[in-house]
């Protein structure tokens, strides 16, 4: 029996005649069927399946597998094949998970919307004429598209969370240094986090057991509990309001909360975040300083094309205002006062989580645009549509975003994602409080 294999080719089949106009997936594994054979081979010899086993996986472009081509879609990397597997893969591998291949993004990871791909804008499934979200576009396309089981991406301040609330499926942020960045050519090295996008609360919560873990080649990393789904009887819910959300989506995220109450008894209230109105003015400068320096590498000698000459207009504009924050007349001023903000509102997270399970809130404050009036909007309209989602990163907690409903507007349902967030490390107890949301009807 070929399982793995034959399922492999069912994915290539349908990848081969719709991903044309999806552009979920920038590189296909032209070695896939190969290594599921050599799987499938293995378990009907009588070897021990892996925790992955069936499972057929896609990998953002920015995290490293070795042999295919990890572009970040970028023209800057245009026909860079990594020379090694980035930790999550190495773990992926020995759980008999299969690479089917690369998916889109947007470029270096420098967007919430997907169209910054230096190679076109993947499709969102769920309402085609709109983004998908970013900056893992490609991954939540193709898990929503049904071109592979589960998917990596990677969260820097909203870049899993809003593709898989825009495109109807499950996407989760790790908390900060439960999973390795070993291997990933991150956008901002103190808040990305590699994360998986999946159908199921389940399968997604089994993506996440197997690439958390200590690493010795990143040092943020730390030793946790097993990730389990449990049957959790009793929770406190905080319901966190932030402004400016559309009423339909406030409305959705309020109701799915009512079902949650009345179904299971558990109790909800009001809680507030001091300073989370100052998020977005936080994490920016962040990610300038730290992308700046990330991006010194990209100079045409090493790696590719020289970035300023080859990127576009996002990247560039994140380049050049990381420069500007870095300069030495600053002395680090904007950079460590961000830093400093950063810590109050991590611990104003962790006061409320000693005393409520769970913050749930919208994942987006809007319906996702059309395809190409990102790119005409003002870079600050453009940021603010991250304010839900940034709070999360900065204070280094999980988060995650499980389907919620959807609002129709021009012949389209577009999804709703509702956002859950707990304590660091606390990730068994939110797929325990996902998986109650999931069985909502």
């Amino acid at each position: 029996m070929r399982l793995v294999e034959e399922k492999v080719k069912k994915y290539l089949d349908k990848i081969n005649k719709e991903n044309g106009k999806m552009k979920a997936f920038l590189h296909l594994n032209e070695q896939v069927l190969g290594e599921a054979r050599v799987i499938d081979e293995k378990i009907a010899k009588g070897g021990k399946k892996g925790k992955l086993y069936g499972y057929v996986i896609g990998v953002k472009s920015n995290i490293n597998v070795k042999g295919l081509i990890c572009n970040c879609a970028s023209k800057t990397l245009e026909n860079y094949k990594a020379p090694y597997d980035a930790t999550v893969i190495e773990k992926i591998r020995a759980e008999d998970g299969v690479i089917i291949g690369m998916t889109n993004m947007d470029e270096f990871a420098a967007g919430s919307s997907g169209e910054n791909s230096a190679f076109g804008c993947a499709i969102n499934p769920k309402s085609s004429r709109r983004v998908p979200g970013g900056s893992s576009s490609g991954s939540a396309s193709a898990v929503a598209a049904d071109f592979c089981d589960v998917a990596l991406g990677s969260d820097t301040g909203c870049s899993i969370r809003t593709p898989a609330s825009n495109c109807g499926i499950i996407g989760v942020k790790p908390s900060y240094g439960l999973v390795s960045r070993y291997g990933l050519i991150d956008l901002s090295m103190s808040l990305d986090q590699i994360g998986p996008l999946a159908k199921n609360v389940e399968d997604a919560a089994l993506l996440l057991e197997v690439i958390r873990g200590k690493d010795e080649r990143d040092a943020k990393t730390f030793e946790s509990s097993p990730i389990k789904v449990g049957d959790l009887k009793k929770a406190k819910v905080g319901i966190l309001k932030i402004k400016n959300v559309d009423k339909r989506i406030q409305k959705i995220v309020n109701d799915k909360i009512e079902l949650l109450k009345n179904k299971y008894g558990w109790s909800a209230e009001e809680v507030e975040i001091n300073h989370i109105d100052l998020a977005v003015q936080t994490y920016y400068p962040l990610v300038y300083a730290e992308f700046f320096s990330g991006t010194r590498r990209f100079d045409g000698r090493r790696y590719g094309k020289k970035i300023e000459d080859s990127c576009g207009p996002e990247v560039l504009r994140r380049i050049l205002g990381g420069g500007e924050i870095t300069k030495e007349e600053f002395s680090g001023r904007y950079y460590k006062k961000a830093l400093e903000i950063k810590e109050i509102i991590r611990e104003e997270f962790e006061k409320v989580f000693e005393e409520y399970d769970c913050i749930l809130s919208p994942v987006v404050p809007g319906i996702p645009w059309k395809v190409g009036e990102g790119l005409e909007m003002k870079p600050e309209d453009v940021y603010a549509y991250d304010a839900c989602t940034i709070p999360a990163n900065l204070a280094g907690i999980c988060a995650m975003s499980i389907p919620a409903g959807v609002i129709k507007e021009e012949g389209e349902e577009i999804p709703i994602g509702l956002q859950i967030m707990c304590g660091k490390g606390q990730e068994s107890k939110m797929f325990s409080i996902a998986k109650k949301l999931e069985l909502i009807s």
